[in-house]
């Protein structure tokens, strides 16, 4: 995916990884939660790839992580 926000993305993936940790959560559980796949989970906290979610998904992770959105988007 090409992006001037490459990395605001990497960002926002390395703070999903941080908060997931912080819940003692791996990947899969994670995952589950959000109704999603461990894969994508992975992508989306990879530090070297871009990957982006919709709206439900940011929400849906942001709940499961019990952070308010905006945690995810600080610098």
């Amino acid at each position: 995916m090409e992006t001037v926000y490459r990395e605001q993305y990497i960002r926002f993936g390395l703070k999903v990884q941080y908060y997931r940790k912080l819940q003692g959560l791996t990947q899969e559980a994670f995952a589950d939660k959000i109704g999603r796949s461990w894969s994508f989970v992975a992508k989306i906290e990879s530090p070297t790839q871009v990957f982006g979610v919709s709206l439900e998904t940011l929400f849906k992770i942001a709940d499961a992580l019990k952070v308010p959105v905006a945690k995810l988007f600080e610098e």
